[in-house]
């Protein structure tokens, strides 16, 4: 190999690695957006679906062999892919390929994360990968991961780990690990009660990102030992990293932004809140998450649609968006919308106000309807002069509210059943 950390090192590294992205979990902390779809399905930041970010930055770091592990409710995320992610070249072994819970080894569904890896070994051993990238699909972030795989093979690893800190109060969600000078992983504990913050910082405790890098043999090994113990709840976090790390090379590997060297942008989207507030993000004017950087670009499908249409100029009736991000395809016929955030096809009518939202695909919000802090799901009518975000109340006893105060309304809460895919 060339010079470590030279693009020809880093990009035979990435052609010999096959990422298997974890898509199959239900997301029961997003309450009804999860209803009808997988939570790497849900629609995120105005055009793309929560899994495109780690597609993404599979085909911006090189790696062109991906397989998807789907489960729960995936048809509208086996749809997505199929239609926006077949552009690789099958004929130069680029491919992205789902692999859905068939039983194909036991004669059970994903038991968990280590699990649905071994259930699919022989379609594994088949691409003969030197390295093997596992990730969830259930995050917002940019990441290369190409630094990520020349790191590992630099550290002589068997097995490296993403990290991020995060805060010791939120740390009892995550695997959290302790590390040497080295970022040799010393300790892990899946979602401690207590979990143990990073020296000389009380506050902040070490989490890990899901994102695992192994090579083969060893992944192998170990998949299989797991397998064979019935003591096993069959998950990376649970189970075999806590096993491995006093006899194998296990590394950490911190995500910093290149540029600046400081933690990089990376979200959680898994509650309602969390979801709401990440997507309200991105209309600021310099967010942390930049969707207009030519250099990494987000890959989705998209329907095509026409450009969003602002109409009527009146005193009272003036379409019109401030601070915002509206889609294509959205018409804003006399409504004001503020602070908010439009996915494609919406319809605002007249005299209605959007405040601190996120509407998805395809609602129609009527007449004189007021709409502030909420979530509204794809294919929602909101009927005129509904008021939704303006009486807690009334609002938890119609639809969802958070423990922040955002409102979730689906079609199923206005007694609109679509029952199709979403």
């Amino acid at each position: 190999m060339s010079v470590p950390n030279s693009p020809r090192f880093v990009s035979l590294l990435t052609r010999s690695t096959l990422a298997l992205i974890l898509a199959g979990g239900r997301g029961t902390r997003l309450k009804d957006l999860t209803r009808w779809r997988v939570k790497p399905a849900v629609p995120f930041g105005g055009k793309f679906r929560i899994i495109d970010f780690a597609l993404s930055n599979c085909v911006n770091s090189g790696i062109r062999q991906i397989g998807v592990l789907t489960q729960y409710k995936s048809h509208s995320l086996i749809q997505h892919i199929q239609r926006g992610w077949s552009f690789l070249r099958g004929e130069f072994g680029e491919f992205v390929e789902l692999l859905p819970a068939q039983q194909r080894i036991a004669a059970s569904w994903y038991l968990g994360t280590a699990d649905a890896v071994y259930q699919n070994l022989d379609i594994i051993r088949s691409h003969n990968p030197d390295y093997v990238l596992i990730l969830a699909g259930d995050h917002i972030y940019k990441m290369d991961y190409g630094a990520l795989i020349a790191r590992h093979v630099e550290s002589n690893a068997d097995m490296t780990v993403g990290c991020i800190e995060v805060p010791l109060e939120t740390a009892r969600s995550f695997g959290v690990m302790s590390v040497d000078d080295r970022w040799r992983i010393v300790d892990f504990q899946e979602k401690p009660d207590e979990p143990q913050p990073v020296p000389g910082r009380p506050d902040r405790a070490l989490a890990s990102m899901g994102i695992y890098v192994f090579n083969h043999g060893f992944l192998f090994e170990q998949l299989i030992k797991d397998a064979d113990n019935r003591d096993s709840s069959h998950d990376f976090g649970n189970d075999i990293i806590p096993s491995v790390i006093s006899r194998y090379q296990v590394h950490a590997y911190p995500f910093r932004d290149p540029q600046s060297g400081e933690q990089a942008y990376w979200r959680d989207v898994g509650t309602v809140d969390a979801f709401w507030e990440a997507n309200l993000e991105l209309i600021g004017v310099t967010p942390e998450l930049n969707l207009y950087d030519v250099d990494w670009p987000i890959w989705t499908y998209q329907e095509q649609a026409p450009p969003a249409k602002f109409v009527f100029d009146d005193e009272e009736r003036r379409g019109m968006a401030v601070d915002s991000m509206v889609s294509g395809g959205c018409v804003i016929s006399g409504a004001c919308i503020k602070k908010s955030l439009l996915f494609s096809n919406v319809r605002v009518e007249s005299w209605s106000e959007v405040t601190e939202s996120v509407v998805l695909p395809e609602v129609t919000i009527g007449r004189r309807c007021k709409v502030h802090k909420a979530i509204i799901d794809k294919g929602c009518r909101i009927p005129d002069g509904m008021q939704i975000g303006v009486d807690p109340e009334e609002d938890a006893r119609r639809f969802f509210l958070s423990p922040r105060g955002v409102v979730l309304v689906t079609p199923e809460m206005l007694g609109q059943d679509l029952h199709y895919v979403r």
